[in-house]
């Protein structure tokens, strides 16, 4: 492949990383596990820079980092198929449309105006259950591809009932996300030990 033909090609993915995380950034309401569905479609299903196993391996990472899910999403993704300079078109795209509405906002309503306004009171009651689903949806795939079967599916029941019963240092997210790659860890070991005992027994 020629160098002009080469960097044309990175110059139209870089474009398509910036649109993709762009329209991700505009059109999705919540944050956060609301953009998880809209983020898997565009990735995995549309332009298969992911696969489903590698995006669920992103988002435990992305979840786990300090920031903002969607810029750490798009950081990543941007990085694996531009190298850093695709991380930073990627992330700025998925930044930009809140930045451009929030300045919107600032210039043109007050507080007030937003607070004492019926119509926009209506638009955010109405978008409120939307987002319930938005997060619903991510949460049920997530668990799929994750592999969570009946003998598994208490873990993640059991973590959200102390994480929303709220008693303390206990029911810190951050607990639970160490304690979950302490438990991967012991499992992959425990496993290892498995595999070289059948080995050793076969011998």
């Amino acid at each position: 492949m020629l160098p002009t033909e080469s960097k044309s090609k990175e110059k139209h993915l870089g474009l398509r990383l910036f649109a993709t995380f762009f329209k991700i950034g505009a059109f999705t309401f919540g944050g956060g596990w609301a953009m998880i569905s809209i983020i898997e479609r565009e990735i995995v299903d549309k332009h298969s820079w992911l696969s489903r196993e590698d995006f669920l391996d992103q988002v435990a990472v992305a979840q786990a980092l300090p920031g903002v899910l969607a810029v750490n999403m798009a950081t990543a993704v941007g990085d694996r198929l531009l190298g850093s300079r695709g991380g930073t078109v990627a992330a700025l795209g998925a930044v930009l449309p809140s930045f451009l509405i929030i300045l919107a906002i600032a210039i043109f309503l007050t507080p007030d105006q937003i607070k004492n306004n019926p119509v926009i009171s209506s638009i955010f009651l109405g978008v409120r259950p939307a987002v319930v689903a938005l997060i619903v949806v991510p949460v049920i795939t997530s668990a799929k591809a994750a592999k969570i079967g009946w003998r598994t599916v208490w873990i993640p029941l059991v973590v959200a009932l102390m994480i929303s019963l709220n008693f303390g240092a206990v029911s810190s997210p951050i607990l639970y996300v160490v304690l979950g790659a302490l438990g991967g860890y012991v499992h992959f070991r425990w496993s290892q030990r498995r595999l070289d005992s059948k080995k050793g027994g076969q011998q």
